[in-house]
């Protein structure tokens, strides 16, 4: 076991990649005239989120033997986010995702990641399960699952944990990454047999088990096993449920400017809830607040908040509401 990442507070696995942003609002890309370039790829955007919250995080995952290869590994350390499990590809160039901003709720993406992108290469071989096991939150997405050999790099690093308390499993379900909907309900299902906590949005639970309202959706979840289901409802907000509780908390209002990544702040301020071991309604009055910051930002990962960003939020909330 390595000791740069034996008592690592969470290690994630999944895609990195350089988001071109534009820089110009309500136009389409053929009229975007200059970008932004950000660290982006979901499972990367959580561990930058969890390392701003004074979380020791790592990433695996792969990169293109190239320039922008090498700015995503750069940029992983000076976000503070270990990069010793990221892997260079000879083969595969680094991925590359375009986005249209028009506020407040469209924002198509366009992924280049064909033939393969380099994080669907990493191999069951290439793992550190012994540093998987041992990380206290264990995070894979849903993506990871429609390629080889990344899917079976999962399952390796899913049984090596035997079902750890903290596995998580975002639904983060994008359906160009997929053959159809049904492959992808049924390698989610396989999953849900490993994980602890699984989160999505109303149409991630639809696809991993059938079931759309939100109640239904986390009881059908917690029946696969999980411990902990989190649904989000969009403008209805996010509910949460275990076996013994269930919590909905309203969303925190915000200007959008670019909503892509708020999700994956929600997601890191989850883990530091989650380390705190907070009960699930301050856990989520948190990470809302959290992904709302990242809404509120142009970018991605570099619009992660601090904890101590997402407090004043809330502080200055509950003034407003005393």
């Amino acid at each position: 076991m390595s000791d740069a990442a034996a008592t690592k507070d969470l290690i994630a696995i999944g895609r990195l990649g350089v988001d071109l942003y534009p820089l110009q609002d309500g136009v389409g890309l053929e009229d975007v005239e200059t970008f932004g370039k950000y660290l982006g790829g979901s499972a990367a955007n959580v561990t930058v989120a969890a390392a701003r919250h004074g979380h020791s995080a790592a990433l695996i995952s792969a990169v293109g033997d190239d320039p922008f290869g090498r700015f995503l590994r750069r940029e992983l350390g000076r976000l503070g986010v270990d990069d010793a499990y990221v892997g260079v590809s000879n083969e595969y160039a680094t991925p590359v995702t375009f986005c249209e901003i028009f506020p407040p709720d469209d924002f198509p993406l366009y992924f280049y990641r064909k033939p393969k992108a380099p994080d669907m290469t990493v191999t069951a071989e290439a793992l550190d399960l012994d540093a998987i096991r041992s990380a206290r939150i264990f995070w894979a997405t849903v993506s990871g699952l429609s390629e080889e050999p990344s899917r079976g790099a999962h399952h390796a690093a899913w049984a090596a944990r035997g079902r750890r308390p903290l596995t998580v499993l975002d639904l983060d379900y994008r359906q160009k990454f997929w053959n159809s909907p049904a492959e992808a309900t049924e390698q989610i299902g396989h999953a849900l047999e490993f994980v602890t906590v699984a989160i999505g949005n109303r149409e991630e639970c639809e696809v991993a088990v059938g079931e759309r309202d939100p109640d239904r959706a986390a009881d059908a979840l917690l029946e696969r096993g999980v411990e902990l289901a989190i649904v989000k409802q969009g403008p209805e907000g996010v509910l949460a449920k275990t076996r013994d509780a269930s919590v909905v908390v309203p969303t925190f209002p915000v200007d959008v400017v670019n909503g892509l990544g708020a999700g994956d702040g929600f997601g890191g301020a989850l883990c530091h809830g989650l380390l705190e071991g907070w009960d699930l309604e301050r856990m989520l009055r948190f990470a809302n607040v959290a992904g709302a910051i990242v809404a509120s930002r142009r970018e991605c990962s570099t619009a992660m908040p601090t904890t101590s960003e997402v407090d004043a939020m809330l502080e200055g909330a509950a003034r407003a509401h005393g």
